[in-house]
């Protein structure tokens, strides 16, 4: 025996206009308290970025030549977002994830990240190119997740909440491949097609995400590895699982291969960060340049309009 309803039956409406929602977060013009941020950092996001395409490999689509050249691979991922549909209308649905996916791509241009591809309720961004190194690729990189999943976990928290909005999270896992690891060329035909990578690594950063707790990020060895001095914000898995099965994301026995996935402490890599500060109560604050200017708590940012979320506290 089947039973049908509707969602209007079920009620699952929050009372919220889905399109005021899609407003809070404009699509090209970055909002007041990122513009500022992006303005100290000394750094230009570029709107003209072309979904799926790299600029330092674009020069591949349409071509039969593939190139070797690392990449940093990163997975966002809205966690639970399946079940968002035993609880909201698919518009609210879509206003949530479109939400999330335009703060994402905000902070990942700020960062200098690539957006490689929308994948239904999250992303994959690539970090890194010709004549940026591999160090400073993974730095801008955790730099990224870092500031996304504090963004996500106070401010877009605090958003949806206003909404009725019940708490959303996401997950996200990172990975590097080396020259010898990464293959870039163009998967497909004609205008059906992408300039993307094949590599290990590419595929371990999703799998890894799936390793993540809310809000949390997982890398891989190859990220450790890179980023010497920061060993401190780096935990096995399995120490959180206590599950040893958990220590390798990735092996090969017979080659002696395994590949160790890691929790990152983001919130204390970004409280180190030479953009942010601490007050006494331990809040996370944004320093200025050339001034201090009072009131300037992350969680207050500036007095500005409700249109300014989610990043008016940044």
């Amino acid at each position: 025996m089947s039973e049908e309803f509707s969602y209007s039956e079920r009620d699952l409406k929050k009372g919220f206009d889905f399109k005021a929602l899609n407003e809070l977060v404009p699509e090209k013009r970055l909002l007041p308290s990122l513009a500022e941020f992006a303005n100290e950092l000394g750094l230009s996001p570029n709107f003209e970025q072309v979904l799926g395409l790299h600029p330092d490999f674009s020069h591949l689509k349409h071509s039969e030549s593939l190139e070797e050249h690392y990449i940093v691979s990163m997975f966002v991922d809205i966690k639970g977002s399946t079940n968002l549909f035993k609880k909201y209308e698919p518009q609210t649905v879509w206003g949530i994830t479109n939400t999330i996916q335009r703060a994402a791509i905000h902070t990942c241009l700020i960062f200098g990240g690539y957006v490689h591809r929308l994948q239904g309720d999250g992303l994959f961004v690539y970090f890194g190119g010709k004549g940026i190194s591999t160090s400073s690729a993974v730095n801008k990189a955790l730099q990224f997740s870092s500031v996304f999943t504090y963004f996500v976990k106070e401010d877009l928290k605090k958003l949806f909440d206003e909404k009725g909005i019940e708490k959303i999270d996401t997950r996200i896992g990172i990975d590097l491949g080396y020259d010898r690891d990464v293959v870039w060329g163009m998967a497909g035909i004609g205008e059906i097609s992408e300039v993307t990578t094949c590599s290990l690594h590419t595929s371990l950063a999703s799998k890894m995400q799936g390793s993540a707790t809310s809000n949390g990020i997982v890398v891989g060895y190859n990220i450790l590895k890179e980023s010497p001095n920061l060993t401190e914000y780096y935990t096995t898995v399995c120490a959180r699982t206590r599950k040893e099965n958990d220590r390798y994301i990735f092996r090969i026995p017979e080659e002696g291969f395994n590949y160790t996935q890691y929790d990152f402490a983001w919130e204390k890599f970004l409280k180190k960060q030479d953009f942010i500060a601490t007050d006494m109560f331990g809040n996370l604050q944004l320093k200025n340049k050339t001034v201090v200017i009072p009131n300037r708590a992350i969680s207050n940012l500036a007095p500005i309009a409700v249109k300014s979320k989610p990043y008016f506290n940044f």
